[in-house]
């Protein structure tokens, strides 16, 4: 076994990275593990610039949908935007965690609450269409 296949533990942990709360415990994952990890983050990222520019856009392009059914997906898509980078920081600090401790990783906290917004914005656009 090389250094490359097993866990590197390093002597300042925590100095100059953060938050110590993540980097000060545990060895050093590998670092294709790491990266990996940071591009889920930058994708809950982009997912919430999407969804924020959808609920924006909804409004924007005024529609020919029932007002109200369009303002409530538009607040949706919009509110969804703003709580999946909490999604983004938190997910990645446990699982940057559990890669340092060597632990199972840790499940998505917000797809499937996503994944049911995204459905009833669907439902409230077929209502707001067929409504209008």
């Amino acid at each position: 076994m090389t250094g490359r296949d097993t866990p590197r533990e390093h002597p300042d942990r925590a100095r100059g990275r953060f938050p110590r709360r993540v980097f000060g415990r545990g060895s050093e994952p590998d670092p294709r593990f790491t990266l990996a990890n940071e591009r889920t983050f930058l994708a809950w990222i982009r997912t919430s610039l999407a969804l924020i520019a959808g609920g924006v856009a909804l409004e924007a392009l005024d529609l020919p949908l029932q007002p109200g059914l369009r303002l409530a997906a538009s607040l949706v898509l919009v509110v969804a935007g703003i709580l999946a980078p909490l999604q983004a920081w938190f997910g990645w600090a446990r699982v940057e965690q559990a890669m340092r401790l060597g632990r199972a990783l840790p499940g998505s906290v917000l797809t499937a609450p996503l994944a049911a917004v995204v459905s009833v914005v669907g439902v409230l656009l077929l209502l707001g269409y067929a409504l209008r």
